[in-house]
């Protein structure tokens, strides 16, 4: 991991800009409050592949309630967005989705699985690595929680990656039928966020996947509302989620 810009923000939150592996770009944010003898936990910020810096916003202000909580908060660069190389194969998946979904067509099981679990396959092992890299840092300890999206990715950590403490996932990707059975194998606590109105989201589904879900512990949180309305509000309950299982 090397770092390469920082700055102070006006909450006394530390934003560093990273890049891992040389090709990997990153945030952490940590609060004022995190050292090397009292550590913070670490929370995760899964995103859309939509690129960090469209994202920007929206990670920095969860990042930011984190550390008002007194969380660190870091997020990775997913494969093929943003300034990353493009990747011609997620390319034309997301193209023969626009098509279908702009045509009114069902989308069927196909695209779904050439959208999302190539994603998979690829960023869940560089999220690891980023693990490996934040926990090195003095002023980082665990747990480790995860929250957002895409859902698929937020499965694949929840089962292979140990370290996880507690998810906190939002439910509005596409979800291939392969990852409802790894869904099964999860055991840590879940905190799931569903918008009901979601315009690009099978609600019924949603629901099976939840009901999929293996952990002993899991929470549906539904709010009314589009795929964007996510009220303010929602983040209390989540909060809560993580202050109780990573402190």
């Amino acid at each position: 991991m090397h770092f390469t810009s920082e700055q102070r923000l006006d909450d006394g939150v530390l934003e560093r800009e990273f890049t891992l592996g040389g090709e990997i770009p990153g945030i952490l944010w940590t609060p004022a409050s995190a050292s090397a003898s009292a550590p913070a936990p670490l929370i995760l910020l899964g995103h859309p592949p939509l690129g960090l810096r469209k994202m920007y916003p929206r990670l920095a202000g969860r990042a930011r309630q984190a550390a008002a909580d007194g969380f660190a908060a870091a997020t990775i660069e997913l494969p093929g967005s943003g300034d990353r190389p493009r990747w011609a194969a997620a390319e034309q998946a997301r193209a023969d989705l626009r098509r279908a979904m702009e045509a009114g067509e069902p989308v069927g099981d196909e695209i779904i699985d050439a959208v999302v679990l190539p994603l998979v396959e690829k960023s869940v092992p560089e999220w690891q690595a980023a693990l490996d890299a934040l926990l090195s840092l003095p002023e980082i300890g665990g747990p480790v929680g995860y929250s957002g999206g895409v859902i698929s990715v937020g499965i694949r950590l929840a089962v292979v990656e140990p370290r996880i403490s507690a998810a906190v996932l939002f439910a509005g990707s596409l979800v291939p039928a392969a990852m409802f059975e790894e869904a099964r194998r999860i055991t840590i606590p879940l905190h799931v966020l569903l918008q009901w109105d979601d315009e690009g989201n099978d609600r019924q589904a949603s629901l099976e996947l939840f009901d999929a879900f293996g952990s002993e512990e899991k929470t549906l949180h539904a709010n009314m509302g589009g795929h964007t309305g996510v009220p303010q509000f929602a983040g209390d309950p989540a909060a809560r989620f993580f202050a109780r299982h990573l402190k």
